[in-house]
């Protein structure tokens, strides 16, 4: 690929079966055309050739995004933009150009969406520096961060590893692209901001978030950033005023962001959460932060709810599908208390559920399951409700928790050590 544009790059064709191959796998939804991930092989197969044409001579103008809004854990709701599958596919291909002109730049510290880091390795960094004596965090929480970035300014700092116009010229379209509002029918117009949603994104907020990277490094600080996800380490509360200070106004007057000052907080390192995790105070050790946990027993609670009818066999599958997905990511955790405690807590929801479709036959399965006559009798005969029943001796013995392994319900800690 020596002496070929960079925008060639792009749309080089081993470069563009690997965009492709990554669009299928992220699958994700529609945009405003109503073409689907499956569709869009076809697509390109028909009408490639002038697309490429399109972007090779400066002419292509990406679709506006739809507008989505999720659910935030503060109660507020975030907002993405979707593109349209083929620009996902042109995104993509960008994306993976601008990361290999800037990986070679970007810092150590910088976690987020890089080839071969991740959370887990930022979570550590945090770790490390308080276990090294540095007690205390400035925690930056910049607001709105995808819905401010300076246009201008995003691409003059994309300039200096990229150096093609044309492709400058393309990320910018796809930068100010519209947002569709299904509600309204109307398309809003972008001055500032990159969609929250496309592939381009995750990398033009690292090329964004890289001069703060660097000038923390020149300083001599500590930090671990992910994505937008910052957190210094310092060794006193003094010292971290005055690093938190320093930054607001390195972020506000130099990078036109925002420093979420309701959110942001110089505190010990056990009272912040990042990235889900937080610290022990005694042992240091790696903890789930309570906002996680409470998120997964909600979202274990219903799947478990009484009221839903089906097979226990059933909603232990779908329980195992949410549990493991959580473990891959939490399964570094060092502090087992609390995820012991979410286990108990699950099987006991789960007898409760048992109960309530055993009904009238109550008396009878447990009797199959072992329990005394004495015991099933004073169970099945009882006045007390479902939740009150699931924590007896009878039901833990009828239904224990190698039962539940049995089903394939996996625990939070192992069952060894539980």
């Amino acid at each position: 690929m020596e002496g070929m544009g960079l925008l060639e790059q792009a749309l080089e064709r081993e470069n563009l079966q690997r965009a492709l191959r990554q669009v299928r796998q992220n699958k994700g939804a529609p945009g405003v055309d109503g073409m689907t991930v499956d569709e869009l092989p076809g697509h390109l197969k028909r009408h490639w050739p002038q697309i490429k044409a399109q972007l090779l001579a400066g002419g292509y103008g990406p679709q506006p995004v739809r507008k989505v809004e999720i659910p935030k854990p503060d109660g507020r709701m975030r907002v993405l933009g979707i593109p349209t599958v083929l620009d996902r596919f042109i995104q993509q291909a960008l994306a993976q150009v601008v990361s290999r002109q800037w990986e070679p730049h970007f810092h150590p510290d910088s976690y987020g969406f890089r080839p071969g880091r991740n959370a887990h390795q930022a979570v550590r960094k945090m770790q490390a520096e308080v276990k090294a004596g540095k007690g205390w965090v400035v925690d930056i929480d910049l607001e709105s961060f995808f819905d401010r970035v300076n246009h201008d300014r995003l691409i003059s700092r994309l300039a200096r590893q990229v150096p093609d116009a044309r492709m400058l010229q393309l990320i910018r379209r796809f930068a100010r692209a519209g947002m569709w509002d299904a509600q309204t029918g109307q398309v809003q117009t972008r001055r500032q901001g990159v969609p929250q949603g496309g592939p381009l994104s995750p990398v033009l907020a690292n090329v964004v978030l890289d001069e703060l990277d660097w000038t923390l490094h020149r300083r001599g600080l500590a930090f671990a950033r992910y994505a937008d996800d910052c957190q210094i380490m310092v060794a006193s509360e003094r010292a971290g005023h005055r690093v938190m200070a320093s930054v607001t106004r390195l972020v506000e007057d130099s990078l036109r962001l925002t420093v979420n000052s309701r959110k942001s907080a110089v505190d010990r390192p056990w009272n912040r959460k990042f990235l889900g995790f937080t610290l022990n105070r005694r042992s240091k050790g790696l903890q789930v932060a309570k906002p996680a946990l409470d998120k997964l027993k909600h979202t274990l609670r219903g799947l478990s709810r009484r009221t839903r009818g089906h097979r226990l066999e059933q909603v232990v599958q779908e329980l195992r599908d949410t549990l493991l997905g959580w473990r891959a990511y939490f399964g570094i955790t060092e502090v087992l208390s609390p995820l012991r405690d979410v286990d108990k807590w699950l099987r006991r929801r789960l007898r409760c559920y048992q109960w309530k479709q055993w009904g009238s036959a109550g008396y009878r399965e447990l009797r199959k399951r072992g329990v005394t006559v004495r015991e099933a009798w004073n169970v099945s005969k009882s006045a007390h409700g479902p939740w009150r029943i699931s924590m007896t001796p009878a039901l833990s013995l009828a239904l224990p928790a190698r039962y539940f392994a049995s089903l394939g319900l996996p625990s939070l800690v192992p069952l060894k050590t539980a």
